[in-house]
């Protein structure tokens, strides 16, 4: 028994030491070196701080920021840590109700907005973690933004269609606006 047992552990030994140390440590290294922004997370810092990532959604309540898609996640929104979708169909009470509560405090943050509301500001991404909205999206949330900041209407639209990222190689996926750095654009402004 002792013969078959030791070749069963060295292979054991073995494989645990290249499939759980020296490859994992590679392509972290590979990664590191043909993509250091992207390896460490995509962390944007001002001021030396980071104050978040271009690729994970980020919850802002204020009028005077635009909002980004609602997120799924738990135990609170935009949680790296447990990305995942809410798996309700369109016939579940329960999104029934959440889309509902979304579009009143839409319309409670902007009482004068009539315009239809984009589907991405009160629906979840799969991830849940999704930091862009769709042009229409920004473009909804355009006027309370310029009226809670003070600005002009046309320099937000000019800022949104700054910070509209097309077609990935021209024809992969939709127009998006990444959300942090439409709001850091904004406080950025000079008033």
């Amino acid at each position: 028994m002792l013969k078959e047992l030791r070749p069963a552990l060295v292979l054991l030994g073995a494989f645990t030491l290249i499939t759980g140390a020296l490859y994992p440590a590679a392509v972290t290294g590979i990664a590191k070196l043909a993509f250091p922004k992207q390896a460490e997370g995509s962390v944007i810092l001002r001021s030396g701080k980071p104050v978040g990532s271009i690729l994970i959604g980020q919850t802002f309540t204020s009028p005077k920021y635009f909002w980004s898609r609602p997120s799924a996640t738990s135990p609170m929104p935009h949680n790296a840590a447990s990305g995942n979708g809410s798996n309700q169909g369109p016939l579940n009470p329960a999104l029934t109700e959440a889309v509902k509560a979304r579009i009143e405090a839409l319309k409670a943050s902007d009482p004068q907005q009539h315009d239809p509301i984009p589907v991405d500001l009160v629906t979840t991404s799969g991830s849940g973690l999704d930091p862009h909205i769709s042009p229409a999206a920004a473009a909804w949330q355009a006027p309370r933004v310029a009226r809670e900041r003070g600005l002009d209407r046309a320099r937000v639209d000019a800022l949104i269609a700054q910070h509209t990222q097309g077609r990935q190689l021209g024809v992969l996926g939709e127009p998006r606006v990444n959300v942090l750095m439409l709001n850091l654009a904004l406080d950025a402004l000079k008033y």
